[in-house]
């Protein structure tokens, strides 16, 4: 028989805790409990999802990056329904982290850039993506350049340029993630930071920065005086 919310003491039920002292009041463990709703014979949903944290070394973004699958094998109790629930609830997240940058709408430091593509933390897979700003540093949008694997992605430089020019921008953040979470930039990195660098001087575009983020942070070209 599984344990639910319910089997626990009053006090200690997330969602009866919720209505009295408000979300903020909750732990992670116990505001992904309230989604999951019960757990398994051995433990209850608040039980179950603080070891699927700890697993996680208490990090949201971790979670985010785990798979239905990772969720439905390791952890008793959750099945494809409630991982699906999980996962949606981390991206959901991390899109809201990612509006509450475009309704800023400018992008005055590598910060706001970085938060700007913090949902590329949790890919697992390599990306590249250009954001297209105007003059005064107001956000036009951002394009997906190219996809690889775990260890790089051929970016194009004339995609790059191509996507600037049909924005009219008159400058752009360069962005892409290392799934491996080491932040420092490769030989091939900074290859090809100056190949974008020179092709925007040539058409009176500014590369203003190029940012890589990971679960650990990010790297600013611009922070770091190479731009």
């Amino acid at each position: 028989m599984k344990i639910g919310i319910k089997d626990l003491p009053l006090d200690e039920r997330p969602r009866e805790k919720m209505m009295a002292q408000g979300p903020a009041a909750l732990s992670d463990a116990e505001l992904l409990a309230i989604l999951i709703g019960s757990g398994n014979s051995e433990e209850t949903a608040v039980g179950l999802m603080q070891r699927v944290l700890h697993d996680c070394h208490n990090s949201l973004n971790t979670l985010g990056r785990m798979t239905i699958d990772d969720l439905t094998t390791h952890y008793k109790g959750i099945g494809e329904a409630k991982a699906i629930t999980l996962l949606a609830a981390c991206e959901l997240g991390s899109r809201r982290r990612r509006e509450e940058v475009v309704e800023r709408k400018k992008i005055n430091s590598s910060m706001d850039a970085y938060e700007y593509f913090a949902d590329m933390r949790d890919l697992p897979l390599e990306e590249c993506r250009v954001l297209m700003l105007r003059q005064n540093r107001s956000i036009i949008g951002a394009a997906l350049i190219s996809k690889g694997g775990l260890t790089g992605t051929a970016v194009d430089v004339r995609e790059v340029l191509r996507h600037a020019l049909l924005n009219r921008a008159a400058g752009i953040v360069l962005c892409h993630n290392h799934p491996s979470g080491n932040l420092m930039p490769s030989t091939e990195d900074n290859h090809l930071t100056r190949n974008v660098a020179e092709a925007c001087r040539a058409v009176d575009i500014r590369l203003i920065d190029h940012v890589i983020v990971a679960d650990t942070g990010y790297y600013s070209y611009s922070e770091q005086g190479k731009i």
